[in-house]
């Protein structure tokens, strides 16, 4: 078992007191009962819709080393060991601060309205053949994910890259100022979370949040192209940044795609990395991911990585879950190619999502088939945004539109009635029409906000489908 933390720094980084002996040390930090591993920390956190302290003895009986709970119970005590603390998500917190203040690792921060996660995933594996790199899971990135991430990151990292969201203005803030990034990263600014905010231009203040917890003699990374990127840069001077660098196509950034092949599956790139030329491929399709492999070219240099070993490694990524994931089907006389871009949805990334929709060829007669559900937290703005992707859909030479949700109407009644599939009120109401339509040629894209719940659809057509020969 590797030594994550020891008995004396859990408890004192926490300031909690242990009823029950604890063992010397620990193997890593859980907040599900489900998926935890033997010896592990459980924290018992307050979610929305859940009580940690309800999985507690559940979570010592399937092996955790210890609870951290601040009401204790009977059978927590019968069960296994307890660290009782006021607070267990203020545990967590003050868990990864402690953590953060132990490491030397060269640590990068990631924000924007998208990309985040693809990024934070190409710094791990562009970092990750050059030193123990640490980053967070999946889309670990609000009030309990990024202290959790920072509890999990080993002493012995050298690297280290931590996703950091918002919903809100003010969020990002205390996130990272526990990260205390040498680097950071913003992606883009979009219409993402629109909702909660009067405009863009405030979706950029609260993005810029970021620069405030960047440590002396640290550095910014700004999306070039950006209608913000003036703001955002004057933001990180004020917040006492002197390094910052652009990246993009302009010839006035510092980090400058010289060229670039977009292909059906990946991306042919040549680039400027601060005065040093790389080519490289990327394994992922996209002009998007090409853009966001600037920066994570740009953070590799900087943190102190080889910047041609760092590219090369760009050729073996892949899309997370729900971000682009590729499925070959088997349908009657064919297959069907299923691109799932169902985790999530704003604007931006739908119309990444349609332009890599119409670099893929149909094959024998299919179709080009966009499954698009409503786009969330938008606010007034939404039915006219839905509307406007209908240019997009255009450029995607979309052969038919299945749409569903009460805002996705809008782009519905925007596309010509010959490109009109099926309409629903809802995912689930368009599944079985959807299915019964699929043909073997087509290329059907799914994508939607969480809210809307396209993932059921893709898990529906996989069921109904079987992976074509030679897939798993």
């Amino acid at each position: 078992m590797a030594e994550l933390w020891t008995a004396e720094e859990l408890a004192s980084a926490t300031g909690g007191r242990y009823e029950g002996s604890p063992p010397r040390a620990f193997g890593g930090v859980s907040i599900d009962s489900r998926s935890l591993s033997q010896n592990d920390i459980f924290v018992a956190i307050k979610g929305d819709n859940r009580d940690g302290h309800d999985f507690a003895a559940k979570a010592l009986k399937a092996g955790a080393g210890l609870a951290i709970v601040s009401r204790p119970t009977e059978e927590m005590r019968q069960t296994g060991l307890l660290l009782i603390v006021d607070d267990p998500l203020a545990a967590l917190r003050r868990l990864g601060i402690a953590a953060r203040k132990r490491s030397r690792a060269q640590v990068i921060a990631v924000t924007g309205s998208v990309g985040k996660t693809g990024t934070k995933e190409a710094l791990r594996l562009a970092l990750g053949g050059q030193g123990e790199t640490h980053a967070s899971a999946a889309s670990y990135n609000n009030h309990w994910g990024v202290p959790l991430s920072l509890a999990r990151m080993p002493r012995s990292a050298k690297f280290a890259v931590f996703e950091i969201g918002m919903n809100h203005a003010g969020e990002i803030t205390p996130l990272v100022q526990m990260v205390e990034p040498h680097i950071a990263i913003i992606t883009a600014i979009a219409a993402s979370h629109l909702g909660h905010f009067r405009s863009l231009d405030e979706i950029a203040d609260a993005k810029a949040e970021i620069f405030s917890g960047v440590l002396p003699n640290g550095a910014g990374l700004i999306n070039r192209d950006g209608d913000h990127f003036g703001k955002l840069r004057e933001a990180a001077v004020r917040a006492g940044i002197r390094r910052i660098f652009g990246f993009g196509k302009s010839e006035a950034a510092d980090i400058r795609l010289e060229a670039c092949v977009l292909k059906e599956s990946s991306s042919l790139a040549t680039a400027s990395v601060l005065g040093e030329k790389v080519t490289y491929t990327i394994g992922m399709p996209g002009e998007h991911v090409v853009m966001n492999s600037l920066a994570v070219l740009g953070a590799a240099k900087l943190a102190g990585a080889d910047l041609a070993r760092a590219a090369k490694t760009l050729g073996g990524l892949s899309p997370p879950k729900g971000r682009g994931v590729r499925y070959r089907l088997q349908a009657p006389g064919g297959e069907i190619l299923l691109i799932d871009e169902s985790y999530n949805a704003n604007p931006a990334s739908m119309r990444a999502a349609l332009a890599v929709l119409s670099r893929v060829e149909p094959q024998d007669g299919g179709k080009r088939i966009a499954v698009l559900g409503d786009m969330l937290e938008l606010g007034e703005a939404g039915p006219r945004l839905h509307a406007e992707l209908a240019p997009a859909m255009d450029a995607a030479r979309a052969d038919a539109l299945y749409a569903c949700g009460p805002l996705m109407r809008n782009l519905w009644e925007a596309v010509p009635e010959g490109r009109r599939g099926r309409y629903a009120s809802n995912s689930e109401e368009l599944k079985e029409a959807l299915i019964r339509d699929l043909k073997a040629g087509d290329v059907v894209m799914i994508k939607g906000s969480l809210g809307s719940r396209m993932g059921p659809l893709v898990e529906a057509i996989k069921e109904k489908f079987p992976a074509a020969a030679g897939m798993a």
